[in-house]
């Protein structure tokens, strides 16, 4: 992998870089984009050592934080997207942030999120995410027939067949079923199935469970294998790596223009320092997608983590 696979809007944004840092910086975050769905603690490790070479920059940033999130560091993450959308600008991932306020026991906050005025201006795309997110949280809190009442968008059609429309049929399906209205989820489950071409969610299998046919996973075997490309760019970058780790080990920091945001975020998440307790999430990204573009710069949402089960089932 080189640099040249690196999403021109980011290229330019490193240019203010020296040539020979630059180029180290794009191919880690090339290497941490390849990776992040398969192991997201080596793609963290690739995001850490961009960041830690250019944390002055906007997008390292955010992939950083997108990183930190698929390997389930939401402290981490949420302070990365912070320091993201206050350097760039802009609502930032701000689907991706709500949903690590649930992560971290917070739904309040994750609603505050969704109400705020920065969601105002996101895309479509991202709104809808964003209502996803809102969903699981009133789940959080109890409140069952909210969470479906919220996600009875216009976009809620089983004709349409956008990017988000698989998603968003199952996030309704599986409010549905955590309502107890089983007849309702299995339909949406059905248009869930349907439109899921890019196999985004498990929703053939959950309609299996509720109507007890055989899933259609149950003859799927998987081979634990990585992807080539993906592997000998970790491989090419491991000792960039395993430099910055013993060196941030031996000063015991990484960068002074970090310290305030993590600092925030330890003082918003006390016990936040270990793994968060599991809640619902985000059925898998707004995009997520679709980390790895989101990693490379045109993020857009991101499988985010499922608090019960799997975060790229989609499954809230």
């Amino acid at each position: 992998m080189t640099a040249a696979e690196l999403d021109a809007e980011v290229r330019r944004d490193l240019r203010g870089l020296q040539k020979d840092t630059a180029e180290t910086v794009a191919r880690h975050l090339v290497a941490a984009g390849s990776l992040v769905d398969d192991d997201p603690d080596q793609a963290l490790a690739h995001a850490r050592y961009a960041r830690y070479r250019a944390s002055r920059i906007a997008l390292v940033r955010e992939a950083a934080g997108i990183a930190a999130y698929h390997a389930g560091e939401w402290a981490e993450a949420l302070g990365e997207l912070r320091a993201a959308r206050r350097m760039g600008g802009g609502p930032g991932h701000l689907a991706v942030m709500a949903d690590i306020e649930r992560a971290l026991g917070r739904p309040e906050r994750a609603l505050d999120l969704a109400r705020g005025p920065e969601a105002r201006e996101l895309g479509r795309s991202e709104a809808i995410e964003l209502s996803i997110v809102a969903a699981g949280a009133r789940r959080d809190l109890g409140e069952l027939d909210a969470a479906v009442v919220g996600l009875q968008l216009p976009e809620l059609d089983p004709a349409c067949r956008d990017p988000w429309s698989a998603r968003l049929f199952y996030a309704y399906a599986d409010n549905l079923a955590a309502a107890g209205r089983e007849s309702d989820a299995v339909q949406w489950f059905m248009h869930a199935a349907d439109a899921d071409e890019m196999a985004e969610t498990d929703a053939a299998s959950r309609l299996a469970e509720l109507t007890g046919e055989p899933s259609p996973d149950d003859d799927v075997t998987f081979e634990d294998e990585i992807p080539s490309a993906a592997a000998d760019a970790a491989a090419s970058a491991s000792g960039e790596v395993d430099e910055v780790a013993a060196e941030e080990t031996s000063t015991g920091s990484a960068t002074s223009d970090d310290a305030p945001a993590m600092a925030g975020i330890e003082e918003e998440a006390p016990g936040a320092d270990g793994p968060a307790p599991v809640v619902d999430g985000v059925p898998s990204s707004a995009a997520d997608p679709v980390v790895s573009d989101a990693v490379v710069a045109d993020a857009e949402l991101v499988d985010a983590p499922d608090r019960e089960t799997d975060p790229r089932t989609g499954r809230s």
